[in-house]
Parts: C-alpha cells; structure tokens; sequence
C-alpha cells in the first residue's frame, strides 16, 4: 500500500504472477497426485488469493480477466485507454 491506501500496482501484478504460477505448478502435481489432501488445501488456498488478488487489481486498475470485467457501471470501457501492464515501467505510484 502507499500513502493514499491505494494498493501498488506492481506489487499486486507480482503476487498475481506469483500465486498464478503457484495455482499451475500445483495442477500438474494433482494430475498425477489427485488425491493428495495437502495438495488440495494448497490449490484452494492459492486460487483464493488469486482471486481476491485479481478482484482487488480490478476494483483500483481495471481487470486482467474477463471474469473481473464489471462494466457495469460505466457507459464505456476506459480501462482499454490505460497504459497495459507491461507497457508501465517503473515503482508504486
């Protein structure tokens, strides 16, 4: 967070990267593991702050998926206008 309680941006992006890889990393175990609890709670816990994480990026910068696209209270979808994730450089603003 910064001054403003506004999250940073870049940090959020690298938890989503991070917890993303994690969520993949942990399906190709559950292939051939499927009935591994630990595994399991691990999976659940990790696609939970994936999708806290994505819902919060959303709610301040706009989605990366569809499914945290809520355009619903906008006449247009401004979020396209900004500047893409990988076209920013720099720290928290």
């Amino acid at each position: 967070m910064n001054g403003n309680n506004k999250p940073c941006k870049e940090q959020l992006l690298q938890l989503i990267n991070e917890v993303s890889f994690a969520v993949d990393d942990i399906l190709l175990y559950l292939d051939t593991h499927p009935c591994d609890e630990k595994a399991l709670a691990f999976y659940q816990e990790k696609i939970a702050i994936r999708k806290e994480a994505l819902k919060e990026y959303a709610a301040y910068y706009g989605p990366l998926t569809i499914d945290t696209a809520d355009d619903a209270c906008s006449d247009s979808w401004e979020w396209v206008m900004q500047p893409w994730p990988w076209e920013v450089k720099g720290g928290c603003k």
